[in-house]
C-alpha cells in the first residue's frame, strides 16, 4: 500500500514519529510515498527530517503558535488572531495538498497532528483511507487526565485535536502506558513510535543533566543557573537560530543544535533528562530507564496535561521552572523507578501490521466493488 504523511512542524515530536513509522512500512513491505510538513517562519524544520524522511517532502504553511519576546510562554490570543489573518495562505496549504495526494495516489494518507489534515479531509473528501497518529488523542480515552485551568484552554485543546482528526477512519493515541480499550471502536491505544536508532543504544551513567528546549528562550534560565551552580553538568539542545553547532557557554555548560543521533546518544549517558512536556523526548528517556523533569511550556495546556500524564505512568517529576538544583535533589535522591515502556514499545510493528492488514482487506474489497459499481469508498 501507498501512504502519505501530513506532518506538523510545530516541535520535534510529530516529525520524529513520522521518521519512525516511514521505516516501520518499509519493513512491512509498503511504501512512504511523500510528506506535507507544516512550515512557519518561527521554527526551522531540522535537517534530520530531510536527511531520514525518503521521498518528496512538501513544505506547506501551517497554522502555528505565537510566543512571547523571550520565546518562553505561548500566547493563545495573539495565535488565534494571527492564524486568522493568515486565512488565505492556509486556503493555498489546502490546495498544495490536494495536489500532492492528486499526484502520488496513496491508499493511506497519515496526519501527524496538523490541523490542516483534518480540514483537508472535510472539505476535499480524498478517497484515501484517513488516519491520524498524536499523544493528544488520548482525550477520546475517558481515564485521560485533564489538567487544573481555565475552560477556555480545555476548551481550545480539545476543539483543535477534533479538527486534526476530522473524518478519520482510525486514531491512533499514543500512550504512555497501555490504557484499556475505549468503546469508540475508531480509536485504538498505541505505544510510542519511536526511532530505530534508540534501539542500538546502550543506556551509561553519566555525570551530566541533559536538557531539551522546545523555546530557545529557556536558554537564559538555564545559563543564569550553571554559573550559580558550577558543580553542576549541563548538556542542553535547542533550535536557537544564528548560533554555533556545538556552544560552549560556560565550563559546566554546553548548547547543541537540534541533533537527533547526537541527542539520543547524549540521553543514553546522561543523569537524567530535564525538558519542557513533549511527549516523545520523555518517550525516548523512559525507554532508556532516564529519569525526567517536565516543565511544561508557559501557555500551552497540552504541554500541562503530557506532564501530568507522564507522572502517573512513573517518567519522572515535573516542576514550573528549569531548576536543575531541584531535578538534581531528585535524581540524588534514587526514587526513580524504571518502567515498562521497553515492553510496550516493542508491541508497535505487531499492533501496526495488524491495522494495516484490516485496511487492506478493507481496501481490497472497496477496488473490487469499483470494478462493478460506482460505490464511493466507505470509511473502516
Amino acid at each position: 500500500m501507498k501512504f502519505l504523511f501530513i506532518v506538523q512542524g510545530e516541535g520535534r515530536g510529530h516529525m520524529t514519529q513520522a521518521i519512525a513509522l516511514s521505516q516501520i512500512l518499509k519493513n512491512l513491505g509498503h511504501e512512504h510515498v511523500a510528506t506535507c510538513i507544516g512550515k512557519s517562519k518561527r521554527r526551522k524544520i531540522p535537517d534530520f527530517v530531510f536527511q531520514n524522511l525518503k521521498g518528496p517532502i512538501y513544505q506547506i504553511e501551517s497554522p502555528n503558535f505565537i510566543s512571547d519576546k523571550e520565546n518562553k510562554k505561548i500566547l493563545l490570543g495573539k495565535s488565534v488572531f494571527f492564524n486568522l489573518l493568515k486565512l488565505p495562505n492556509f486556503l493555498n496549504s489546502l490546495k498544495e495538498i490536494d495536489e500532492a495526494v492528486t499526484f502520488h495516489k496513496p491508499d493511506v494518507i497519515i496526519n501527524f497532528y496538523d490541523i490542516l489534515g483534518g480540514i483537508y479531509k472535510l472539505v476535499y473528501r480524498p478517497k484515501a483511507i484517513s488516519w491520524v497518529i498524536g499523544h493528544q488523542y488520548l482525550i477520546f480515552h475517558p481515564a485521560f487526565p485533564y489538567e487544573k485551568s481555565s475552560y477556555l484552554e480545555k476548551f481550545l485543546f480539545q476543539i483543535n485535536t477534533k479538527i486534526t482528526a476530522l473524518g478519520a477512519d482510525r486514531i491512533f493515541a499514543l500512550s504512555f502506558q497501555k490504557y484499556p480499550d475505549t468503546p469508540d471502536s475508531k480509536t485504538i491505544i498505541f505505544p510510542p513510535i519511536l526511532r530505530e536508532l534508540i534501539f542500538d543504544l546502550r543506556p551509561q551513567q553519566g555525570d551530566f543533566i541533559l536538557t531539551y528546549m522546545v523555546n530557545s528562550g529557556y536558554g537564559d534560565e538555564v545559563i543564569r543557573f550553571a554559573k550559580q551552580n558550577p558543580e553542576i553538568k549541563i548538556e542542553a539542545f535547542w533550535d536557537k537560530k544564528d548560533c554555533e553547532k556545538t556552544y560552549q557557554a560556560l565550563p559546566n555548560l554546553v548548547f547543541h543544535q537540534v541533533d537527533d543521533k547526537l541527542f539520543l546518544e547524549k540521553m543514553a549517558s546522561c543523569r537524567g533528562l530535564l525538558s519542557t512536556a513533549g511527549f516523545e523526548s520523555i518517550c525516548e528517556a523512559m525507554y532508556l530507564g532516564k529519569p525526567v523533569m517536565m516543565v511544561p511550556v508557559a501557555g500551552q495546556y497540552e504541554q500541562a496535561c503530557n506532564a501530568l500524564d507522564a507522572v502517573n505512568s512513573g517518567a519522572g517529576i515535573r516542576n514550573h521552572e528549569f531548576d536543575f538544583r531541584f531535578f538534581h535533589n531528585y535524581l540524588n535522591s534514587n526514587e526513580y523507578i524504571p518502567t515498562q515502556m521497553k515492553n510496550w514499545v516493542e508491541m508497535v510493528s505487531i499492533i501496526f501490521k495488524q491495522e494495516i492488514e484490516k485496511a487492506e482487506y478493507k481496501f481490497e474489497g472497496i477496488e473490487n466493488q469499483k470494478d462493478t459499481t460506482t460505490a464511493d469508498f466507505q470509511p473502516i
